[in-house]
C-alpha cells in the first residue's frame, strides 16, 4: 500500500525547503504551519526567524515566497501582518490528493504506517471473577478497545492483557462452600448463558458470605482453604477453575453486548503471576529497592507522604507473608517487558489508582525493568456520573449493573430507529439490529468523545439524539450518503481535478485530507476523543456541503455530479473507518 502524503505535510516540506533556500543562515527552521480562517493555511514561523536573524519579517517573508515552487500545490500566497504567510491551495491539488486516497484498495485511505512501530502491551477491561460487572467497568473496556484498534491501524504490534481479579481470600470462602454444597454451581434448566452464569455466581457468593459471617467453624475452614489454594492443592485448584470458567461465560456475554472481542488467551489475571511473586520480592530486596519495615517488605518514596508527614510505602509483601497488589503488578511488569518484549506498557485504569501506579512504575524503574527504552503509561480515566453530576447510581443508591445500562441504551435507540423505519423501509430484523448498533454506539461515543481523564454525565436521552455531537448523528450522516449513492443511478463517483470547487467542497476536502494526521496524533497520545471530534466535524462539514452543493441535481453537469459523488463516497469511507476504530458500527440504512 502506497501511503499518500497529506496536503499539509507536502506544503510543510515546500515551506521548509524555501526557508532553507532563502535564509541559509537560519539553519533548520519550522514554518509553524496551521489551518487558518483567513486562507487554507497560515505559516507563522518567519516572525521568530526574523528576531533570530535581526531582519525585517515582511522582507524575509517575501524572500521565502519567491523561493516557493510555482504552480501545482499553491494557488495564492499573501504576506500578512508581521511576516505571516496566508496560503491557499489549488483545487486541483486537493482533488488529486483525495483521489489518491480513494484509490487505496486496502481500506487505509492512504494513511501510512508509522516508522517507529514497537510493541505495546495494553492492560484494559479488568472485571472480577464471581462478581457482576457494573458501570465502573465500562470506561476501561471501551477506551481500551478503541486504543487497541487505533494503535494496530497505525502499525503498532499490540498485545492485549485483561488483568482480571481471579485470586484472593474470598476464593477460600467460595471454594469451601462449593465443597460442602457440590451442586451449587449447577444452573436451573441445564445449559448456561451469561445471565444464568452470573445469577448462579451471585447466589453462591451471597449464600457463602452469610455462612462465613455466621459460622465460625466455616470461617476457619474457608481460611484453611485459602492456604490450600495458594499451595496449589489439586482439588482446590480444580474448584477454583470452575468459578473462573463460569465467570468467563458471563464476561463474554457482556463483552458481546458491548460489541467487543475478548479472547481467552488474552485473559491473564492476578493468578497468572503467582509463580513470579517470590522471585520479584527477592530481587527487590537483594537490590535494595525494597526494605523491611515492621516485618513488611516496602518501597519508600520521598514525595509520597501521609497526613502525618511520614512516608507512605508501597507494600510488596505483608507482615503475615501474604503478597500485596504491588507484588502482582510488578511481576506483570517483569513478564511484559522480559517475556513479551514490550516497548510500552499501557494501563487503562481508573484515575483514582494513579498514586498506586506511579509508585509501581517508579519501583520498576529502580529495579531496572523500566528504562529510557521501555516506558509505562497509565491512561487514567474519570468517573461516569449521573445527570445530577454525582457518581452514577440506581434510584435505590446501588451501583448500576453494566448489562442493565446497555440493555436500556439499546431499548431507547431501537425506539429512535423504529420511529424513522417507515421512511427508509426497514424490516423488523433491521430495526432490531440497527437499534443495537445505535444504542451501543451511543454509549461508546459518549465515553470516547470525552477526554478520558475527565468525568462525564451518562444521559441516554442526549446520547441517542439525532442532532448534536452524538454517534447517532454520525451514523445518520453515513447512512444518508449510502442513500444518495443508491439513488445515483448510472452516475458513478469519479474525481475531476479540472473542476473549480465551491467553498463547502473545499472545506470538506481539506478536512478529509487530515484523517491520517489526526490518527497519528491520536495514537501517539492515546486520545480517542480527538478522533471523535474529527469525525463530528467531518459530519458537520458534510451537512454544510449538503446545504450548499446539491449532489444529484439535474441542473449539474455530469462531471459535477460525479465529483460530488466522489467527495461524499470518500466521506462515507472515512466515517466508516473512523467509527470502526472507535468500535462503533455504521449501518447502511438508518
Amino acid at each position: 500500500m502506497a501511503s499518500v502524503p497529506s496536503l499539509a505535510s507536502t506544503l510543510q516540506q515546500q515551506l521548509a525547503d524555501a526557508l532553507t533556500a532563502a535564509l541559509p543562515d537560519a539553519g533548520a527552521a519550522d514554518p509553524l504551519l496551521r489551518r487558518s480562517d483567513r486562507a487554507d493555511y497560515q505559516a507563522n514561523g518567519i516572525l521568530a526567524l526574523a528576531k533570530k536573524l535581526k531582519g525585517n519579517p515582511r522582507e524575509l517573508a517575501a524572500q521565502v515566497t519567491a523561493a516557493l515552487p510555482a504552480g501545482g500545490l499553491i494557488k495564492d500566497i499573501e504576506v500578512s501582518g508581521p511576516g505571516f504567510l496566508n496560503i491557499t491551495l489549488t483545487d486541483r491539488a486537493i482533488v488529486e490528493t483525495l483521489a489518491a486516497r480513494a484509490a487505496d484498495g486496502e481500506g487505509r485511505l492512504g494513511v501510512p504506517l508509522k516508522d517507529d512501530a514497537g510493541t505495546t502491551v495494553i492492560d484494559y477491561a479488568q472485571p472480577n471473577v464471581a462478581k457482576e460487572m457494573h458501570v465502573g467497568h465500562l470506561r476501561s473496556a471501551v477506551i481500551g478497545d478503541a486504543v487497541v484498534k487505533i494503535l494496530e491501524f497505525t502499525g503498532e504490534n499490540v498485545v492485549r492483557r485483561h488483568h482480571i481479579g481471579d485470586w484472593g481470600t474470598q476464593f477460600g470462602m467460595l471454594i469451601q462452600y462449593l465443597i460442602e454444597h457440590p451442586g451449587a454451581l449447577k444452573h436451573e434448566g441445564g445449559a448456561s448463558d451469561g445471565e444464568a452464569a452470573m445469577s448462579t455466581l451471585n447466589r453462591v457468593y451471597k449464600e457463602s458470605r452469610v455462612l462465613f459471617d455466621s459460622d465460625e467453624e466455616f470461617k476457619a475452614r474457608s481460611r484453611d482453604r485459602v492456604v490450600a489454594l495458594q499451595a496449589g492443592d489439586p482439588e482446590t485448584l480444580e474448584l477454583w477453575h470452575r468459578f473462573v470458567d463460569e465467570s468467563k461465560i458471563y464476561f463474554h456475554s457482556v463483552f458481546d453486548k458491548l460489541d467487543m472481542e475478548i479472547d481467552d488467551p488474552d485473559i491473564v489475571g492476578e493468578s497468572g503471576y503467582n509463580d513470579m511473586l517470590e522471585e520479584t520480592c527477592r530481587i527487590l530486596e537483594e537490590t535494595g529497592v525494597a526494605v523491611r519495615s515492621e516485618g513488611a517488605l516496602c518501597v519508600f518514596f520521598d514525595d509520597v507522604k501521609g497526613p502525618d508527614g511520614n512516608k507512605v510505602p508501597l507494600i510488596v509483601k505483608k507482615t503475615n507473608g501474604g503478597y500485596g497488589y504491588a507484588a502482582t503488578d510488578l511481576s506483570a511488569v517483569r513478564n511484559r517487558v522480559q517475556d513479551l518484549k514490550a516497548d510500552t506498557l499501557l494501563y487503562v485504569v481508573d484515575a483514582r489508582q494513579s498514586l498506586h501506579f506511579r509508585m509501581v512504575f517508579e519501583t520498576a524503574r529502580r529495579a531496572g525493568w523500566l528504562s529510557d527504552d521501555v516506558k509505562a503509561v497509565q491512561l487514567a480515566f474519570g468517573t461516569v456520573l449521573g445527570k445530577d453530576g454525582k457518581p452514577f447510581k440506581t434510584r435505590e443508591g446501588e451501583t448500576v449493573r453494566l448489562e442493565d445500562l446497555l440493555d436500556e441504551a439499546v431499548t431507547r435507540a431501537t425506539a429512535v430507529v423504529r420511529d424513522k423505519a417507515d421512511k427508509v423501509g426497514l424490516s423488523e430484523e433491521e430495526i432490531v439490529e440497527n437499534g443495537r448498533y445505535v444504542g451501543i454506539g451511543a454509549v461508546k461515543y459518549a465515553d470516547l468523545s470525552t477526554s478520558a481523564v475527565r468525568d462525564y454525565k451518562f444521559d441516554l436521552d442526549q446520547m441517542v439524539a439525532l442532532h448534536g455531537d452524538t454517534s447517532v448523528y454520525l451514523q445518520y450522516a453515513y447512512a444518508r450518503i449510502q442513500s444518495i449513492l443508491r439513488k445515483a443511478g448510472d452516475a458513478v463517483p469519479a474525481a475531476h481535478p479540472e473542476l473549480e470547487l465551491a467553498p463547502a467542497e473545499r472545506a470538506l476536502g481539506l478536512h478529509l485530507d487530515q484523517f491520517g494526521e489526526v490518527l497519528a496524533e491520536v495514537g501517539a497520545g492515546y486520545e480517542p476523543h480527538k478522533l471523535a471530534a474529527y469525525l463530528y466535524q467531518l459530519a458537520s462539514y458534510l451537512t454544510t456541503f449538503y446545504d450548499q452543493c446539491q449532489v444529484l441535481s439535474p441542473d449539474n453537469a455530469p462531471e459535477v455530479v460525479e465529483n460530488r459523488l466522489f467527495l461524499v463516497e470518500l466521506t462515507a469511507r472515512t466515517l466508516h473507518r473512523g467509527m470502526a476504530l472507535l468500535g462503533i458500527r455504521t449501518p447502511e440504512r438508518l
